[in-house]
């Protein structure tokens, strides 16, 4: 496995130093655990990343009790661990994780594009065809995975089950640590945008079996991309 530069402190230049105090209706630890958690989903941290309490109280002008406070609800989250005398890292998945991982998700897309294919909107729908039409329109890896994320947010927005999105969030986290998108794998964006209209066809129909197959078998398919960079490594 390569093994990252310690580059995590560093990182926190992309995050905006009045986040957190601009947080509204949070405690400082919890809005300092909302940016670190939203920063890690975007892609700023990454696997082996380390995160120093002190460098993130300075950047975020706060006390070092609330980044404590963060930083032990993402170490209890499993987000985080203690790498023997270098602090706080973000985690990296071991291979058996990658497949749970993706077992999870797989069941959680497939639902997701059930529920759509039964509640979604004329609105969401259309929503989910612009989506559509920007991947297929963009040959650039990052764009490819910001429209990606777009696109699942998009049918995850149109379950209508309040009991559905508390499970989504946690495992969206746990998602954040596999570290590179697979559309840095060449030629996974192909398959992927006719994966994505394959499900976007059927939850347009109304066909909620056709919606959640088609949904499973996209998820199946990133996991085999996310194997070869696993062996890659």
């Amino acid at each position: 496995m390569n093994i990252r530069p310690d580059h995590g402190p560093s990182r926190l230049a992309a995050i905006r130093p009045d986040a957190v105090t601009g947080t509204r209706g949070a405690g400082l630890g919890d809005a300092v655990f909302s940016v670190l958690r939203q920063a890690l989903r975007q892609g700023i941290f990454q696997p082996g990343d380390r995160l120093r309490e002190e460098e993130i109280a300075e950047h975020f002008s706060v006390s070092r009790t609330p980044v404590r406070d963060a930083l032990r609800r993402m170490l209890e989250r499993r987000l985080l661990e203690v790498s023997g005398g270098r602090g706080l890292m973000i985690r990296r998945l071991d291979r058996a994780e990658v497949f749970e991982l993706y077992q999870m998700r797989e069941i959680m897309e497939g639902t997701a594009a059930r529920f759509a294919a039964e509640n979604a909107t004329g609105a969401e729908i259309a929503l989910l065809t612009d989506l559509q039409a920007a991947f297929e329109g963009t040959a650039d890896v990052a764009e490819c995975a910001r429209l990606n994320k777009k696109f699942h947010e998009a049918i995850a927005g149109s379950v209508r089950n309040r009991f559905f999105h508390s499970p989504l969030e946690e495992l969206q986290d746990f998602l954040a640590l596999l570290g590179a998108t697979t559309f840095s794998v060449s030629g996974r964006a192909g398959p992927a945008a006719a994966e994505h209209r394959r499900i976007l066809d059927a939850i347009a129909a109304h066909d909620p079996d056709a919606a959640e197959l088609a949904a499973r078998d996209h998820i199946r398919s990133a996991l085999a991309t996310r194997l070869k960079m696993l062996n890659a490594d």
